[in-house]
């Protein structure tokens, strides 16, 4: 009814002028589109503003296929999508997938031809963009950038690195970029600990890794949490996952592997090493195998998801001793997250303190594709280019005005305060649809206010980690066709048989006398021709840095 209501709205030039400024948008962009009604553009299906808003006088229906978060409502249903409606006259009907399912369903709408106009947040691997749009099934952009992306082109004018970011090696653009610059790039897992059953118990903070392991175990035999069951849990993380994972416990053996999405793929002075085949890596797991055995680590480490991890954190009694993650409250709640502290990198087995660095990158390639089914490709473009308004981003990143922002009387977009009991990471799923944004680091504190969660991020990476992160990791590369051909058809399976034998001698033991058939495996699977070619595409990025 709502919405019923706001599509019969007038749209006369101060309603215009009026949802512009809500967006974000500035009032004169907003009016250059009242003096140029009558630009059209013949290729497109139909009348269009070459410039300003509205884009069509007319409404235009696009089609999107989008995935969304678990806590993400239909992307219809969000009121920063109903404001764009308002502002451009164009609407979105919109397929949202759960993003647990999104991949196949995406393969399965390219294989059929079945297409929507354009695919939000795309999830497109590099390999994807090379094949549809070779193939024309995606539609080169860089013209349509050139001229109906005013926004997206100042970026790249601004930050040339990002247009080289969504280049492909053909020459062509067949996606837009997602860029947040935080200079949070190689923020390693933090560890956090129960200090409430620190100070109950009379202990101290670890500093090294026999001391963690004595604490845990004391978490593990006396009851801390006083319900006089043994359900309390030593230490959890998020196995093999992007954030949250064991990287840097295994760092502690001299090797951090925080690398991303369990690509092991580590640089040490310029070259590229595989490092779940290093003896640090044997000896680690082994290492940590006797700490499953004592009770010290989740037994559901190896298979849970993300949300059983979280669900840990806020049992009715607390259980959780200590865990990895990138954000306490996330995990535990806000009634709880008072009850735990920064545990600062430990000593590893030589006395020293080594902290990883990932291989996230803070600029994707993959946030907005346009099909060959899209009759509207301009108008499309058009409305993409709205997102790029730097006060727009920033609001499809975080969330809208309203609800996670208000302006300041110089227009800067700063934090409202949470409701009571709201977890920020939560929030940010129903109301922040992500995909395609830029936020740069000259923003913050001029465009919007940097959310507070990132400002405790940044302090606790000044603080803790940056004076002892290494200083290499793998960049991202954009390789050519026959490169991701071989690294497709190599890396997936050596990745899956990696995380199989990793979860296997955790949780049963055995890597010590499996090791030299395990590595002799992988490289018949093709492990040293995968390296090659990673090692290739570093060197040539370099030569062109």
């Amino acid at each position: 009814m709502i919405r019923a209501m706001k599509r019969s709205i007038e749209r006369n030039k101060k309603k215009k002028m009026s949802i512009a400024l809500a967006l974000g948008l500035s009032a004169s962009f907003a009016l250059t589109g009242c003096s140029s009604n009558e630009s059209e553009k013949e290729a497109s299906a139909v009348p269009f503003n070459e410039t300003g808003l509205p884009i069509v006088e007319k409404e235009v229906t696009l089609n999107f296929v989008s995935p969304k978060q678990p806590l993400a409502p239909d992307y219809s249903e969000m009121v920063i999508f109903d404001r764009l409606q308002e502002a451009t006259n164009v609407s979105i009907e919109w397929n949202n997938i759960p993003g647990d399912g999104y991949q196949e369903k995406k393969n399965l709408l390219l294989a059929s031809g079945d297409l929507p106009d354009a695919f939000y947040a795309s999830g497109f691997t590099d390999q994807d963009l090379m094949q549809h749009g070779q193939s024309g099934t995606i539609i080169p952009l860089e013209d349509l950038i050139d001229k109906y992306a005013p926004n997206l082109k100042k970026l790249f004018e601004e930050r040339p690195e990002l247009k080289q970011i969504v280049t492909a090696p053909d020459g062509h653009i067949y996606s837009l970029p997602r860029a947040e610059e935080m200079d949070l790039i190689g923020m390693p897992n933090i560890m956090y600990i129960n200090q409430t059953w620190l100070d109950k118990l009379g202990l101290e903070m670890p500093t090294t890794l026999e001391e963690y392991h004595d604490v845990l175990k004391t978490f593990k035999e006396k009851d801390p949490n006083g319900n006089g069951k043994k359900d309390e849990i030593g230490l959890t993380f998020w196995f093999n996952g992007w954030a949250g994972n064991e990287g840097d416990l295994i760092g502690l053996f001299g090797l951090p592997d925080a690398s991303f999405e369990a690509d092991h793929r580590v640089v040490r002075d310029g070259k590229v090493i595989y490092a779940a085949t290093q003896p640090e890596y044997k000896e680690a797991i082994a290492y940590y195998h006797q700490w499953v055995k004592e009770g010290l680590i989740d037994p559901e480490v190896v298979t849970q998801d993300t949300a059983q991890l979280f669900a840990k954190g806020k049992t009715e009694d607390p259980t959780l001793g200590s865990f990895i993650w990138w954000e306490d409250t996330e995990v535990v709640g806000t009634d709880r997250v008072d009850d735990y502290a920064i545990l600062p990198p430990l000593k590893g087995k030589d006395g020293e303190i080594i902290v990883g660095r990932s291989n996230y990158s803070e600029y994707g390639r993959d946030a907005f594709i346009i099909t060959s089914a899209n009759a509207n490709p301009e108008i499309t473009m058009r409305w993409v280019d709205q997102l790029y308004d730097p006060k727009m981003s920033a609001q499809i990143n975080w969330g809208p005005i309203g609800e996670i922002y208000e302006e300041d009387e110089n227009g800067k977009l700063v934090n409202k305060e949470l409701p009571e009991g709201v977890a920020m990471g939560e929030l940010r799923q129903k109301v922040a649809p992500g995909g395609p944004f830029v936020v740069l680091k000259e923003h913050f504190g001029k465009v919007v206010e940097m959310e507070p969660r990132a400002k405790e991020r940044l302090e606790i990476l000044e603080k803790y980690y940056k004076p002892h992160m290494v200083e290499e990791n793998y960049p991202q590369i954009f390789f050519s066709a026959e490169e991701l051909e071989k690294i497709n058809t190599i890396e997936p399976e050596i990745k899956e048989f990696v995380k199989q034998k990793e979860a296997q001698w955790l949780v049963e033991g055995g890597i010590e006398e499996e090791w030299d058939e395990y590595v002799e495996q992988l490289e018949g699977m093709g492990l040293n021709e995968l390296m090659e070619v990673y090692q290739t595409g570093l060197d040539r990025f370099n030569k062109e840095l």
